[in-house]
């Protein structure tokens, strides 16, 4: 693992907290969202700030990370190509070892899904891994631009919310002849009255 950087706008430091179980210490900033922060679909934009309200508890095993990240994701609408904002409000929640205690965990054989568990390095705390976590799930999957969007016309690509009336005449061409037939007749008929 590489240490973060203790100037990192992500990362915190915990050696206030002395390794002093009940000790807390809360922590309120804003960051920039980094590259890829998303989906192809919807992602929070590098750049956009995300404001972070985070609690750092001490705790026998190391340090509890909670708090809530707030920001807004853009994507398009996957019905009519909008551009969509949504707004994130995710609460996170984490553990981070003492690398001392994460070691002896791993001598001891303690169970397989330790092994995505997160290490304080020198007493550091990098927040965008566990931001990524606890976002990125939140996204939606098929982001709308309103409950009852009505996207675009499949066969000319009109906005049918801007043209609710909006319609093709649709003839199955297997009676396309006959139709061609009656519109025959109907030019002959008004030849007569002319």
């Amino acid at each position: 693992m590489t240490r973060p950087d203790p100037r990192g706008p992500w990362v915190l430091d915990t050696r206030e907290l002395q390794r002093r179980p009940g000790a807390m210490r809360e922590v309120t900033r804003t960051v920039e969202a980094p590259d890829e922060f998303g989906t192809d679909v919807i992602s929070v934009p590098a750049g956009r700030p995300i404001d972070l309200d985070v609690r750092l508890e001490s705790v026998m095993e190391g340090v509890l990370v909670s708090g809530t990240a707030k920001t807004v994701a853009t994507g398009a609408c996957v019905r009519c190509l909008d551009d969509v904002d949504v707004p994130v409000d995710v609460p996170f929640q984490e553990l981070f070892a003492y690398a001392d205690r994460a070691a002896h965990h791993q001598e001891v054989g303690a169970n397989e899904a330790d092994e995505d568990q997160y290490v304080l390095q020198d007493d550091l705390v990098d927040l965008e891994p566990v931001l990524r976590d606890a976002v990125l799930p939140t996204l939606p999957f098929q982001p709308v631009c309103s409950d009852d969007c009505p996207g675009l016309c499949s066969e000319c690509g009109v906005h049918l919310a801007a043209d609710p009336d909006h319609h093709h005449e649709n003839i199955d061409p297997r009676l396309a002849a006959l139709s061609a037939l009656l519109d025959a007749g109907d030019d002959r008929t008004e030849e007569k009255r002319n």
